[in-house]
């Protein structure tokens, strides 16, 4: 497999940075990962290339605005910003580089990205797989943020996270609490009506000991998407089934891709 990283441009003067796992000859569509609030390209770390590597698909990884070396984001996050991302930001990168059918790969605010994507790609998404997504607010996910701030005040969180933001840290630690603690956008935050248009198939998973969210977020997004999407709880995960038990989850997702995904196998 080859690397490729890149700034592609997507209109209105916005590059999006991106990273490309290229097989020689590959085969289905192409694996999409959608990062969390704090995460980015790097913070995958392996997951990509061995999920990439066991299903023979190519994958593209990328920052969202306000990351690594794509374009500034507007500040303060409008209430909007998550939707913008799905329906407007992933369909402009997936044309520039000519990609057409893909699996989403979305974790935490990504998986929230990857829901309204998919149904903004229709027949393009030929599958879903969500981690630790959520569709509302919900009192566990504002219980975590506040451990999150502390911890960042009071321990040296702050300065790995530098390691992977550099001087962007500060401000995207404060961009993602301060839309997160805005009544407004709590409020208004609710992405049930896009759920009725997901027709792929769709596996919506979450590490049983998740510090951000209900289980209740699960079972209603397979609940909304109806009979095309799964449940599924990662035992002795927690919100980052990806990163804690990241074996088992390849294995998990090379069955559910093959099983559901013409051309891989």
């Amino acid at each position: 497999m080859n690397i490729r990283d890149s700034l592609v441009p997507v209109g209105d003067g916005v590059v999006l940075e991106a990273r490309q796992i290229l097989h020689t000859d590959s085969r289905g569509p192409v694996l999409v990962f959608l990062h969390e609030s704090l995460g980015n390209i790097d913070l995958w770390r392996a997951f990509p290339e061995k999920l990439a590597r066991a299903t023979g698909c190519d994958a593209l990884i990328y920052n969202r605005l306000g990351y690594g070396q794509s374009s500034n984001e507007r500040l303060p996050r409008p209430h909007d910003y998550l939707e913008t991302a799905g329906h407007t930001w992933l369909p402009r990168l997936l044309d520039a580089l000519d990609i057409e059918n893909v699996v989403l790969v979305g974790h935490s605010d990504g998986g929230s990205i990857g829901l309204i994507a998919a149904a903004a790609l229709g027949q393009r998404a030929r599958a879903l797989v969500t981690m630790a997504a959520h569709i509302y607010s919900d009192p566990l996910t504002r219980a975590g943020m506040d451990e999150m701030a502390r911890r960042f005040r009071e321990t040296d969180i702050g300065d790995r996270l530098r390691r992977y933001h550099g001087d962007r840290t500060d401000e995207l630690f404060t961009a993602w609490q301060t839309v997160w603690r805005d009544e407004g956008f709590l409020a208004a935050m609710d992405f049930g009506p896009w759920l009725s248009d997901i027709r792929c198939p769709a596996l919506i998973i979450q590490g049983e000991n998740d510090e951000y969210g209900v289980p209740e977020q699960v079972t209603d997004i397979a609940a909304g998407i109806g009979a095309s999407a799964e449940a599924l709880f990662i035992e002795g995960a927690g919100h980052s089934p990806h990163l804690e038990k990241q074996d088992e989850l390849v294995g998990i997702l090379y069955d559910f891709l093959c099983r559901e995904v013409p051309g891989i196998n």
